[in-house]
């Protein structure tokens, strides 16, 4: 990067990270739309200070956003409050993930591109379009996922940059107008995004597609939004499938030790020296406890307490039918010397350098495995059970060395069952299960703390954080979390 967009970029996250949770921008920068937004680099830097944002929002939220609610996650070598209170949905709006003010200024970020990139001479057309599709697909994924978390929610599509402007205290749209606004820039992320991208960091072709595929799924099995929306997601994991960029690595490790692999489609990327850390810290073992001889030789160690782990119970399901996947999910060891028993998760666990842990490990969001699971779940509701049942073999098939590993003969139920077994043995501590649980319609079955709340009003959904209805009177609580 040249020494304009090197400083270009650090602005941009300076000027474009000054959105508080309340929405009340104070911009105090003496940096101004008129001296920034020159020409392509301050865009290209302004996308790169878009995605610093968008990592660092979902760091660790990530996680108890998408598979802490589950049931499957308890105490590791010790707890906290804050945790026991997702892992068994008693939370509260004074929460710290109830917070959605980082959503929000990752989507001012883009909003501002949106704005100013369009007015910006490229030397080639091509850049200036991926510029545009990464602030679309950016923003379709956090108005995606603010929908999912909270329902109704403001939508903002203008960027702000002063604290004099109007609409800085917004009220909470309805959840069928926010869905409506990520499906319509998801199709202007694809219509924008060139072909021959193939960073997997970045926005490209298969990761827009897969963030449509996962987008109609949900309209289709939890919106109700009719077939329109299934053949539209069958259409866009068909062309990630079809893709010859992506495919299954034959070892299930090599996906998180090969950041580059064809496996991966999406990812946050986390680097030594720029930005390391994310949720999966909190699943090593305290260095203190392990023996000399046993730190990384082989129980991976971390800087802070382990904070969760599986349940009993998951651990059981993990460690089945001598699945190859089970020591990457989590692994053990008797620590004699201390007289201690040790597991960990070996997923994103980073490396071991000079006596110190660093998580450079990048976060996968979407991954070739993932287009085969909705492929076979799409089946499924297409009522093909065979064709359900051969994308779901290919996964058994690398898990457990066997082919045709489910029978053609299963019934439609059955195949519902093992599609969600796969993906909690494919997919654990990945961040995707609990709207996996929505979408196939078993979260009050599945979840011990949440059998017979099915009467509770907007019990899947969460409260909107205190700090931000105090600061915005326009904010109501979400319906239930009001008492």
């Amino acid at each position: 990067m040249k020494l304009k967009n090197s400083i270009y970029f650090i602005v941009a996250i300076l000027i474009l990270s000054s959105c508080h949770g309340d929405l009340d921008v104070q911009q105090k920068s003496g940096v101004t739309a008129s001296s920034m937004w020159q020409d392509e680099g301050d865009a290209t830097s302004a996308m790169y200070g878009l995605y610093n944002k968008f990592r660092a929002t979902f760091n660790t939220s990530y996680i108890y956003w998408g598979e802490y609610r589950t049931g499957l996650w308890g105490d590791g070598m010790t707890t906290q409050t804050a945790r026991d209170q997702v892992y068994q949905n008693q939370i509260g709006p004074d929460h710290g993930q109830t917070n959605w003010g980082d959503l929000y200024t990752t989507i001012n970020n883009a909003n501002l591109i949106l704005k100013y990139t369009p007015g910006i001479t490229f030397s080639n057309g091509d850049k200036k379009n991926e510029v545009l599709a990464n602030a679309y697909y950016v923003r379709a994924f956090c108005y995606y996922w603010i929908g999912r978390v909270w329902g109704d929610a403001p939508i903002l599509l203008d960027g702000f940059e002063s604290d004099k402007q109007e609409g800085l205290f917004p009220v909470r749209d309805s959840a069928e107008k926010l869905f409506a606004q990520v499906g319509s820039d998801i199709e202007m992320a694809l219509s924008l995004i060139p072909s021959n991208v193939s960073v997997r960091n970045l926005a490209s072709s298969g990761a827009i597609n897969m963030l449509k595929a996962d987008y109609n799924l949900w309209m289709y099995k939890v919106r109700g939004g009719g077939q329109t929306f299934l053949d539209a997601a069958n259409t866009a994991v068909s062309a990630v499938l079809t893709n010859s960029m992506y495919g299954l690595e034959d070892n299930y490790s090599d996906i998180f030790e090969n950041e580059q692999g064809t496996e991966i489609i999406f990812a946050w990327s986390y680097i030594k020296d720029e930005y390391t850390g994310g949720y999966p810290s909190d699943y090593l073992v305290p260095s203190q406890y392990v023996s000399d001889e046993a730190i990384d030789n082989p129980v991976k160690v971390g800087s802070h307490q382990q904070w969760c782990f599986y349940t009993e119970e998951y651990k059981a399901l993990l460690s089945e039918n001598n699945d190859q996947r089970t020591k990457v999910s989590f692994d053990t060891y008797l620590d004699e010397p201390k007289n201690a028993t040790f597991q960990w998760i070996n997923k994103f666990a980073g490396d071991w350098t000079n006596g110190t842990r660093v998580f450079d490990s990048d976060i996968v969001v979407y991954r070739y495995a993932d287009a085969l699971l909705f492929e076979a779940e799409i089946k499924l509701a297409k009522q093909d059970l065979s064709g359900a049942i051969k994308s779901l073999n290919k996964i058994a098939e690398r898990a457990y060395g066997v082919k045709d590993f489910y029978v053609s003969t299963l019934n439609a139920d059955a195949l519902k069952d093992a599609i969600l077994k796969e993906r909690m043995k494919e997919f654990a501590a990945e961040g995707k299960l609990w709207w996996d649980y929505i979408r196939l319609g078993v979260a009050f079955e599945m979840n011990p703390y949440l059998k017979g709340r099915e009467n509770e009003l907007n019990v899947l959904l969460w409260p909107v954080s205190s700090t931000s209805i105090n600061k915005n009177p326009n904010i109501t609580q979400t319906p239930g979390y009001d008492k």
